[in-house]
């Protein structure tokens, strides 16, 4: 918990906007989180500037929230935060977090609606991606529908570049944490065949 002088300077800082250094930050300048500490409302402000207002990303690249079974993001932001999984942007945000404000985050975005995929799905794609979705064995974890459960993630309604991101990332070996899962499932997947479970995903349930 921050000291209770700094509570007024982080909102000063979010209304002046100088909160986007401060996200850029690395670590080594930003270990504690600037969210540690401030009410949830002032915490999804500042979530918002990379996972949009209502948890449905508009961002290359980055994850809508929206939907999220809410222990997936509390285990992802434990492990951020312990430093089991690092990634540049989301290591320092989730420094300094309680498990209290964690799970009050991740309540927060599992009870928003998440929003329809840009563009039409493509009938190619689609059929290409229910395939290797089925091959895969995607539904074992994350559900028939992909809605995900428990600490697995949804798919369905993700956004398609950052699905494509997250699978050649396990695929590659770029991507840590503890669980190595996805690791062994996307190993020797192709571009095209990622490209089409992306899409498919992306578009399931709509």
């Amino acid at each position: 918990m921050p000291a209770p002088q700094r509570a007024p300077l982080r909102r000063a800082l979010l209304a002046s906007g100088t909160l986007a250094a401060l996200l850029l930050m690395p670590p080594a300048l930003a270990d504690v989180s600037p969210a540690a500490g401030l009410p949830l409302e002032e915490q999804v402000e500042i979530c918002a500037a990379c996972h949009g207002s209502d948890g449905n990303s508009t961002r290359e690249r980055t994850p809508s929230l929206a939907g999220q079974p809410p222990l997936t993001i509390t285990n992802q932001m434990i492990y951020f935060r312990e430093r089991l999984r690092q990634a540049e942007e989301m290591t320092p945000q989730a420094r300094g977090l309680s498990d209290a404000e964690i799970q009050a985050l991740a309540a927060y975005y599992a009870e928003q609606p998440v929003a329809a995929p840009a563009g039409e799905p493509d009938a190619d794609l689609m059929a290409r991606g229910s395939e290797l979705s089925r091959s895969q064995g995607c539904a074992s974890c994350h559900t028939a529908d992909y809605s995900g459960r428990e600490q697995m993630p949804r798919l369905a309604g993700q956004r398609e570049d950052y699905l494509v991101h997250a699978m050649r990332a396990y695929r590659e070996r770029t991507r840590g944490g503890p669980d190595t899962t996805m690791i062994d499932i996307m190993r020797g997947v192709s571009d095209e065949e990622i490209a089409a479970l992306a899409h498919y995903l992306a578009h399931a349930g709509q």
